[in-house]
């Protein structure tokens, strides 16, 4: 009994275990796994012949799983320029539902790094990322996607305190009267998230709230999730990483935002897990290690966990 629980446990969670598929499976007697067949009826069905056969559905998410630690190792391996630009490349693929890894990349990333990206996608694809975004994406975020993609911002201390007070008031109106014009179309909001440093925009932030009696995000509905995810990324990068990791762990996540686990842990590994890691535990109550450990298998989690865990 103990060995069949084992045996679905590796088959259950982020990634596979690997050793316990092999000390259980691998040595398995037909008796065995004919018994493992009907203890696990999310993995097998038997028709009307009493015929027991895999569930093709379990068997395309079990695809996914088994490639999850050669994906994070060749994403790993990867110069950050090239994997940063194959990321916008999928996002554009599976469309507007991946939209939010463009955002991500384009405000996380400092100048030199967003350009690097851009010049690694006219290497790999022969054109440009902000044409690729242009030419893609047909709905309202269009324009404040482009703007994010061109950006080259400034990334100095200095701060305008009057500009950040008068910008902090055009979002507000803006974003009150969303119900005439979505705000991610008006041309101040776009001027204001595509160009202004990330010092400004915390400015900005902070007077938003003085101005509306709200922080931005309790101002924005759900509808506004390109901007809300914008703002996250450019005023609190670690709080964003560490929704998009706990999210990816979530046991009924779609397959796309489980592929946030891999993509924060490879990107941010060598810039900043540390504080990654210490705003997860202020959000959630546990470290990013445990929580790993506990939702993920095999080599995937032990790569995972050894990403996280090493000196910088």
């Amino acid at each position: 009994m103990a060995d069949l629980e084992a045996l679905a446990k590796a088959f259950t969670g982020l990634g596979i275990d690997e050793k316990s598929l092999i000390e259980n499976l691998g040595k398995s007697h037909p008796e065995h796994r004919a018994l493992f067949r009907k203890r696990t009826p999310h993995f097998f069905i038997e028709d009307e012949r009493s015929f027991e056969r895999w569930n093709d559905h379990c068997v395309r998410l079990l695809k996914h799983e088994f490639v999850r630690f050669k994906n994070a190792l060749v994403l790993w391996a990867m110069h950050p320029w090239e994997r940063d630009a194959r990321l916008v490349k999928e996002a554009l693929k599976k469309g507007p539902q991946s939209y939010g890894v463009i955002v991500e990349i384009a405000c996380t990333r400092s100048s030199e790094e967003l350009l690097g990206a851009r010049k690694a996608y006219h290497s790999l694809f022969d054109q440009s990322i902000e044409e690729d975004v242009a030419t893609h994406i047909h709905g309202s975020e269009r324009k404040l996607l482009v703007a994010l993609v061109s950006a080259y911002r400034y990334e100095g201390p200095k701060v305008k305190e009057d500009a950040a007070k008068s910008e902090a008031k055009i979002l507000s109106n803006s974003i009150k009267n969303g119900h005439k014009k979505n705000p991610i179309e008006d041309e101040e909001v776009i001027r204001i998230l595509s160009t202004r440093s990330r010092a400004h925009l915390k400015l900005v932030y902070k007077h938003y709230k003085e101005v509306s009696g709200n922080i931005i995000h309790e101002d924005l509905d759900d509808s506004d999730l390109i901007m809300k995810e914008t703002v996250e990324c450019l005023c609190s990068p670690h709080a964003y990483f560490s929704k998009v990791l706990d999210e990816a762990m979530g046991s009924d996540s779609h397959k796309n935002t489980k592929k946030g686990l891999t993509r924060v842990i490879v990107t941010r590994a060598d810039v900043d897990m540390k504080e990654i890691k210490e705003e997860y535990m202020n959000l959630f109550g546990v470290s990013l290690s445990k929580k790993i450990e506990e939702k993920a298998n095999g080599n995937y989690r032990d790569f995972l966990v050894t990403l996280i865990t090493r000196d910088n």
